[in-house]
């Protein structure tokens, strides 16, 4: 059975505005800060509209680093890029001076027995910090007879702000497809593209899915598309993706193979950028060893008229 560790991410680079600009930059200086709402609530971590009239909010409090866990979940096998290494709590946790929960992680290395709602904790800060949540490297167990801290007004002004940040979104995982699937993987390695049929409405899924989505029947006969197909929609590539050895700007484009019941993403190449249209016919280019597509370039056949592709944009 065919199985292959796959990973999808995605870094996401964001401007702040000054309510989330003072957060992240005060927790840089060892100080957390929130938001007051137009009911009087303080906020934390702050929002930049208000939760109940939508509008915007900016008057900034300053809360303690002591609070109370409001509720709790036990992380047995902590993952790569999670904040502690060893099992530890999911924590939500009202700060003194807040009235929402911030969550973040608290170090229990006595276990979940050692964790209970309405303990009270205090953060924990990184050595090293950059104006990001990570600046809080977790909780810890502080104790009843820790001070508390009132909610008190504070400017938001720090030196050098931050005011942009990048999040880093990843989700690996292990993919295992089914027999419609590893049908289709193993024709691509011929240099063959196999979809299948559904007997009630016809159509004909390529990537075949081994059932119909719309009638809910299985699809078990095979069909052999293409190889040349039709572009349907299209879009220019302009920004530079980590890790991709192609230069911009580039055309992704959805193709609709012949014999398709739908369409597929595919990278155009071949032609300028700018010469790309819908309708363009065009065949795919196979690298040596590829079990798929490398790209597609045009046929040098008159484009194919909109009617025929209408419905597959």
């Amino acid at each position: 059975m065919l199985s292959a560790p796959l990973v999808v991410e995605f870094p996401f680079t964001r401007s702040l505005g000054p309510v989330q600009s003072a957060f992240l930059t005060g927790l840089r200086e060892r100080t957390v800060l929130g938001v007051m709402a137009s009911d009087g609530r303080v906020l934390v971590p702050p929002t930049e509209y208000d939760p109940v009239t939508a509008e915007e909010i900016r008057d900034l409090v300053e809360v303690g680093s002591t609070g109370t866990v409001t509720t709790w979940s036990w992380n047995a096998a902590p993952r790569r890029g999670q904040p502690l290494r060893r099992p530890f709590a999911w924590v939500l946790v009202r700060l003194d001076g807040a009235d929402t929960a911030l969550l973040h992680a608290l170090d229990a290395p006595e276990g979940p027995a050692s964790v209970r709602t309405g303990m009270r904790v205090g953060i924990r800060w990184s050595e090293q910090r950059s104006g990001a949540i990570t600046d809080i490297a977790c909780f810890e167990p502080v104790g009843t007879s820790a001070p508390t801290h009132r909610a008190e007004p504070h400017t938001g002004a720090f030196a050098d702000p931050v005011t942009g940040i990048v999040a880093e979104a990843r989700l690996d995982y292990t993919y295992t497809p089914g027999r419609a699937q590893t049908r289709y993987l193993d024709a691509l390695a011929g240099h063959r593209t196999l979809g299948e049929r559904c007997p009630r409405c016809r159509k004909v899924y390529v990537p075949p899915r081994g059932a119909c989505p719309t009638c809910g029947v299985p699809t078990g006969e095979q069909v052999e598309v293409g190889p040349r197909g039709t572009v349907t929609t299209f879009c220019v590539v302009n920004i530079k993706a980590k890790g991709l050895d192609i230069e911009v700007p580039y055309v992704y484009a959805h193709i609709a193979l012949d014999g398709a019941g739908l369409a597929l993403h595919g990278r155009i190449a071949g032609i300028p950028y700018d010469q790309v249209r819908m309708g363009l016919r065009v065949e795919p280019v196979w690298t040596e060893g590829g079990r798929h597509p490398d790209h597609y370039r045009p046929t040098g056949e008159p484009d194919a008229d909109y009617e025929t592709y209408k419905e597959l944009l």
